[in-house]
Parts: C-alpha cells; sequence; structure tokens
C-alpha cells in the first residue's frame, strides 16, 4: 500500500477526531444521532465489525465536510449477537435514549424484521444493510423500512441462469444444504424453481437448525459426499458457510462437485481460505474489485480510504453501510429537514449512484434496485489494483437489477397471498420547512 500519510492508522484517526471535535465546539454545531444495530460477536461477527468500520468512516468524512445541515453526526453502536431480542432492545434504546434519527445495519434476517418494526412505529428510517430474505420488502415490507442489499429472490434470478447453461438440471444431480430460516427457505425454492431443479426425488438436500452447530454442517457435507451430485448448493451465510466451504475442500469434494453459494462475502472468503473458494461461483451486490473492473473513480476512491484506515479492503456489508450513511445525508438536504416522514418522501423512486453504478430505491417496496454480479472464487494473479493479495473474486457477469426485481404486478400478488395491502402505510401530512431541522 502507498504511504500517503508518514503517521500511523491510529494517529490518523485520533487527528480527524479532534478536528471534527474543534470545528464543532467553534462553529457551534448542533448534533444528530445515528444508530447500528450490528452483530460485533457470533457467527457474523465479521460481516458487523466491517460495517462498524465504514460507518466510522462516513461519519468521519461528512463530519470534516460539514456535517449535515450545519448538523454534526454523533454514531452509536450496540451488538446485536444477530439475537432478535437483543436486536428489539438495542434499537428501543437507540431511538428512545440516544435521540437516534435514524437506524441502519443488521445481517441476521429476525434482525432486520424486529428492527424495522420498531423504527415503522417510531417513525424513524431504517436502513437494512445486509439481510437478505425476500420478506423484508416484500410481505413485511414498511414506509419506513429501506433496502440497500439486493436480496435472497434476485440473487437467485442472477445465479440461475448460469446453472441453466452449465448444468442443466435434465443433466446433473443437485444436493441442498440449506440453514431454516427464512433467507434459506426463500432462496432454495427459488434456485430450484429458476433452475429447474424442484423435484426433490432427484435433487435432494438436508436442512440445518438455525443457528447451527459444527456437528450439524459436518452431517450434511458427509450426506453430499454419499450422494455424489455434481451441484452442491450450500445455502449457509457466515461462519456456518466457512465451516461448509473448509470442511468440503478437507474431503476433496470439490474435485468432483461444482459448489454453490448463493451470497458470500470477502470476509467468509478470506475466513475460509484459498482452496476452499477456489472455484466456487455464487453472486454479490458489491465486492472491492467491482469498481477497479467497471472503472467506478467513487468506488476505488472508498476501498483507497478504508485500507488506508484499516489495512484491508472493504467487504460487501461494509460497503452497503458507507452507501447507507451517504443516502440518508443526501435525502435529509433534499427534504432540508430530519424529520421521518419528509426524509421517507425523499428516497422513494430517488435514483443515486455512489460506489458502482446507478441505484434506485423503488418507490412501493423501498428494494434498492441494482446490478448483481456473478463471481468465482479466484485467486489468480490479478492486475486491477496494488491490493491484488488480498483479492478473492473473478467477475464473470453483471446482471441489471430490473431484469431480477419482482414486477409490480408480482410483488402485489405475493402481498395479496400474505393477506398484505398492495400499498404500504401513509405518511403522515406536512409541510417541510426549510428552517424546521425537526
Amino acid at each position: 500500500m502507498k504511504k500517503y500519510f508518514n503517521i500511523g492508522k491510529y494517529s490518523l484517526t485520533l487527528l480527524i477526531y479532534l478536528t471534527n471535535f474543534w470545528i464543532n465546539w467553534a462553529v457551534g454545531k448542533e448534533t444528530i444521532t445515528i444508530g447500528l444495530n450490528y452483530p460485533a460477536s457470533g457467527w457474523y461477527r465479521e460481516q458487523g465489525i466491517q460495517q462498524k468500520r465504514a460507518a466510522i468512516l462516513a461519519v468521519d468524512e461528512i463530519n470534516a465536510a460539514g456535517g449535515i445541515l450545519n448538523h454534526s453526526i454523533q454514531l452509536v453502536h450496540w451488538d446485536s449477537q444477530a439475537d432478535k431480542e437483543l436486536t428489539i432492545r438495542n434499537v428501543t434504546r437507540m431511538i428512545e435514549k440516544d435521540e437516534a434519527v435514524m437506524i441502519f445495519g443488521s445481517v441476521s434476517n429476525a434482525d432486520a424484521l424486529a428492527a424495522g418494526a420498531i423504527c415503522q412505529s417510531k417513525n424513524i428510517p431504517f436502513f437494512n444493510t445486509l439481510a437478505y430474505a425476500d420478506e423484508i420488502t416484500g410481505s413485511e415490507a414498511h414506509r419506513y423500512v429501506f433496502r440497500e442489499n439486493y436480496n435472497a429472490g434476485m440473487g437467485a434470478k442472477a445465479l440461475s441462469e448460469y446453472l441453466r447453461n452449465k448444468f442443466p438440471a435434465n443433466l446433473n444431480k443437485y444436493f441442498y444444504i440449506t440453514t431454516e430460516d427464512t433467507w434459506g427457505k426463500d432462496s432454495e425454492n427459488e434456485l430450484r424453481a429458476n433452475s429447474n431443479s424442484k423435484d426433490i426425488k432427484i435433487h435432494k438436500g438436508m436442512s440445518l437448525p438455525f443457528p447451527t452447530d459444527y456437528n450439524s454442517v459436518w452431517n450434511a457435507i458427509k450426506s453430499a459426499q454419499v450422494h455424489k451430485p455434481d451441484v452442491l448448493v450450500l445455502i449457509l451465510f457466515g461462519n456456518e458457510l466457512v465451516t461448509a466451504l473448509k470442511l468440503a475442500a478437507a474431503i476433496e469434494l470439490k474435485s468432483n462437485v461444482q459448489i454453490v453459494v448463493p451470497n458470500i462475502t470477502q470476509g467468509m472468503a478470506k475466513s475460509a481460505g484459498k482452496e476452499a473458494i477456489e472455484g466456487i461461483i455464487s453472486t454479490t451486490n458489491w465486492a472491492w474489485e467491482i469498481p477497479y473492473q467497471y472503472n467506478y473513480l467513487r468506488g476505488q476512491a472508498f476501498v483507497e480510504s478504508f485500507f488506508t484506515r484499516y489495512g484491508n479492503p472493504p467487504s460487501t456489508s461494509a460497503a452497503s453501510a458507507y452507501t447507507v450513511i451517504y443516502e440518508y445525508k443526501a435525502a435529509v438536504e433534499r427534504a432540508g429537514t430530519f424529520a421521518g416522514p419528509a426524509v421517507v418522501r425523499a428516497l422513494e423512486g430517488h435514483e443515486y449512484q455512489l460506489l458502482k453504478d446507478k441505484q434506485m430505491w423503488r418507490n412501493f417496496d423501498h428494494q434498492s434496485v441494482q446490478t448483481v454480479y456473478l463471481i468465482r472464487g479466484s485467486f489468480r494473479n490479478k492486475t486491477l489494483s496494488e491490493h491484488s493479495e488480498q483479492g478473492f473474486f473473478e467477475i464473470l457477469d453483471n446482471i441489471p437489477g430490473d431484469k431480477l426485481v419482482l414486477s409490480r404486478e408480482e410483488w402485489n400478488a405475493a402481498r395479496l397471498l400474505q393477506g398484505k395491502p398492495i400499498e404500504l402505510e401513509e405518511l403522515p401530512a406536512m409541510i417541510t420547512n426549510k428552517g424546521n431541522n425537526f
């Protein structure tokens, strides 16, 4: 890494904080609070820590540039441990005690749904950064809930086209290992349907309890070995996926089987190691290689800043958390207020671009419509950037988001099947006063 500064990364962080403090004191700025609910421990610790690091970076940058509507940002963050009950306590505390005007984060789907429900009841915007379950912007969609990452259905459609072409189900045998949570069930159902591998007599599978343990993962991998599939689909996440990939490599299952993973992040790839991820097929909405391959300069600048501070490139969850904070800032500035209803209106239907190509907050379900990338685990000698030694993925293809999301008609039909209205909750009538921040 080039040495752009002659001081250590910790000294640089301290300098930024002291500078922000002095600026805010000198101009008499008020402070607004945003809250991060994230797993700092447990199965999804790596993804949570990446969110926190990116959030701190974004807050520091925005404060150094003047804040939001002459307010500096204070970030509060609490460890959810990917536990729903702890998430409920965290989010309630951040809103009621810390007076947070926006909440973001989550890796677990149960966490995201719980946080979104609380924020809806409090008229506070909530941004999901990594949970993939379709219901977050589907059957359980709310007016104050937005998802910055893609969903299970989008990933399944992107992956299935590759599978149909390379491993047609009438000629190849599939085996599914799936976690028993909403995301796992959504992903398996949609992958089976889109890859034509619905016949469970031919294309068998195993379900693992959520959360699971090492022995359950080991037994599932051994069962896959016995069934001798052509395609092994691992619908697992976090350390569960890391464990499965390591075990599959240890028993040399990969030598005869194509391993497919619906979603993977840089942290999981790094934890699993070179031998475990080589050749696996997956999807992502962002990886640090993408802005270099497609020449997205703002994305490259984010990678460089993150690397300078933390010593490694940012992951998918880091990019999402970083984008959320900048998108919240932009929405507040368009609305001229921090009031939740006005911020929601400023987000709906808005097109934005930050770290990759254009994205859009869809107005009726608040899903970020965006490009999804088909990737392959690869440790080839890369030349994309000076961070090549920390590269984990080869980008195989990019699929526009509007080809992957449900249409309005499909979304309406799915909502009606769940007994839900096809319009999200009404926002209170209000006149935005540019001089009234709240």
